[in-house]
């Protein structure tokens, strides 16, 4: 996987992509720049084996303060609607790749996590936070609708219709305790701990089957739009795929064994 990236930090070890924006001087906003990379990264990750899990981390004690206000908000006022387009397709473009990247993402929230953001977080499969956490998806505080980058789809499937509904109209702040209680942070965590925590469960889900992570995220994706039938005939075609990977006669003889099984991801 490359990391020779210039918008945002990546480095890669053991398996396990660690991913941050970059301007901590700024909370980390984004740029067109930066949204145009990250959408790349992911795209490509969907192809490259070497990795297995991603960590999506903080930096400076912030997330993300979500789109640029000088770099992005000021010259989106004066685009034309036909790149206005452009811009809001690219940005979900990003929202897509996250999801189809086929690896697991884990969200390591601390401060400020708005906007776009919010988003990214949103888009992660597993989100840890600490205390400091404030999440908002503030898009109306910009005369803008909620309905951003898949956030209308998305949050009340985490959180629940109402409870999404208020945070998209008003545009406030969850706080970290809010989001646990809801079911948008996983845990909360110290400060201190929070990228310690973050490495702990990448390398436990780095350990399993990855073919088979791949497979349980493809169909995390798929079933949004399956009804209960359909569901359950594509799980029983995703199993029965599974069943003819190495990895799962690799655990049947270690049970044999008495041995835990070495997951190589094929």
């Amino acid at each position: 996987m490359r990391t020779d990236v210039t918008h945002f930090r990546c480095s890669v070890q053991d398996g396990i992509a660690h991913v941050a924006l970059d301007r901590p001087d700024r909370k980390n906003p984004l740029t067109f720049d930066s949204y145009a990379e990250l959408r790349d990264w992911f795209r490509d990750l969907a192809y490259d084996d070497a990795v297995r899990v991603v960590i999506f981390g903080s930096n400076g004690g912030n997330f993300s303060s979500g789109g640029d206000v000088h770099e992005i908000i000021g010259p989106l006022t004066r685009m034309s609607m036909k790149d206005l387009l452009a811009f809001t397709r690219m940005t979900g473009d990003l929202v897509r790749a996250i999801l189809s990247c086929g690896k697991p993402v884990i969200a390591a929230v601390d401060g400020v996590c708005v906007g776009a953001g919010a988003i990214i977080a949103m888009a992660s499969d597993l989100r840890i936070a600490t205390p400091a956490a404030k999440t908002a998806f503030l898009f109306t505080r910009v005369g803008l609708a909620g309905c951003d980058m898949g956030a209308c789809a998305m949050l009340p499937r985490i959180i629940g219709q109402g409870r999404a509904a208020e945070l998209l109209y008003t545009g406030r702040s969850m706080s970290a305790e809010e989001g646990e209680r809801w079911g948008f942070y996983n845990r909360l965590v110290t400060q201190e701990a929070l990228d310690g925590e973050a490495l702990t469960l990448a390398r436990q889900i780095a350990a399993g089957p990855n073919f088979a992570h791949m497979m349980t995220k493809t169909m995390l994706l798929q079933e949004w739009a399956m009804g209960l039938d359909q569901a359950i005939e594509a799980e029983a075609q995703a199993q029965a795929i599974c069943m003819q990977t190495a990895d799962f006669t690799r655990a049947f003889d270690a049970f044999v064994a008495k041995d835990r099984p070495v997951f190589e991801g094929n």
